[in-house]
């Protein structure tokens, strides 16, 4: 099987710089596998690669879609594909870049392909949750326990996607995971950067202020302003906050409140940072789970060259 570099690891740990840097040694391109990084005019807040940086290196999977518009883990894992064996095919190593263990784990352990999304299923299931939260994990528990294991009580969209593949296929989603699943054949070597969670954490907090700093609230204006011109042009009054995926992304969710007047500027960007921290560490507890996963410490390691030199030493 032919080879692909993973290079993974918590959000603001340092992988954007490095791997620009391994994928002009190696000679290759760069593929994202960010969640948040695929919504065009999502720039600052998403810490996508600057202009330049994609002149350099060439980046795919950033800027597919429009905030407005839907995506799921079963796209990025049918649009991949392809973009991995074109890589392959100009004779060079694909390297994938990111931080959403779903996508990771979609590219190196495979996908199943369950029922179709059911609105009307999905619609009534969240009613039923917001008349008693916590009812639906709870109902996945006694369905399929080995489903609501890997997934955490306050993840209801997932915890609705088990459900709807239990009630609209007639097995559970661990019975169908068994049977139905399908994997990209390529041999993945996943390389990780790590380092000490008080160190990491300051930095996040840097990073936030510097995407403040960038403009980081007049983007978010805008990108609203983008969803409600969309909004009118099809002929509704308003696009449901809750109903967009772009607009769940740590950052935009907390200043979207402060721009309707719900929190202040200063909490807004407390609450940024205090989230930060907390999907880095769920991102410590995700990769941890993983197989076969060749760990870097770069803690007090800020020079991206001292970071690039341990990571040639592996690849």
């Amino acid at each position: 099987m032919k080879k692909v570099i993973v290079l993974l690891g918590p959000t603001g740990v340092g992988k954007t710089a490095a791997s620009l840097l391994l994928a002009q040694s190696l000679g290759t391109e760069i593929i994202s596998a960010d969640s948040m990084q695929i919504y065009k005019h999502m720039d600052i807040g998403t810490a996508k690669p600057t202009p330049e940086e994609r002149a350099a290196i060439r980046h795919h999977m950033i800027d597919i879609v429009e905030p407005w518009e839907s995506y799921s883990t079963g796209r990025y894992f049918e649009e991949v594909q392809p973009i991995i064996s074109a890589t392959q095919e100009r004779n060079s190593i694909p390297l994938i870049v990111g931080g959403t263990g779903l996508y990771i784990k979609a590219m190196t352990r495979g996908i199943f392909h369950g029922p179709s999304a059911n609105k009307e299923l999905r619609a009534e299931l969240l009613r039923t949750e917001d008349k008693e939260p916590g009812s639906l994990y709870r109902q996945l528990q006694s369905v399929d326990p080995d489903a609501a294991a890997a997934i955490t009580p306050a993840d209801v969209r997932r915890t609705i996607r088990a459900l709807e593949v239990c009630l609209a296929g007639g097995e559970t989603m661990s019975e169908m995971q068994a049977g139905h699943t399908e994997r990209l054949l390529f041999k993945f070597i996943k390389i990780g950067l790590t380092r000490d969670r008080g160190e990491l954490y300051e930095m996040i907090d840097s990073r936030v202020d510097a995407m403040l700093e960038k403009g980081l609230v007049e983007e978010v204006r805008m990108v609203l302003e983008l969803i409600n011109a969309e909004a009118r042009k099809c002929g509704s009054a308003e696009m449901r906050i809750s109903d967009l995926s772009s607009l769940q992304a740590i950052g935009y969710k907390e200043l979207i409140l402060h721009l309707e007047g719900d929190l202040s500027l200063h909490y807004a960007v407390e609450l940024i940072k205090q989230r930060s921290r907390n999907y880095a560490k769920r991102q410590f507890t995700w990769f941890r789970k993983e197989e076969e996963i060749t760990w870097i410490d770069i803690t007090g390691i800020q020079d991206t060259s001292a970071i690039f030199d341990k990571l040639i030493q592996v690849v």
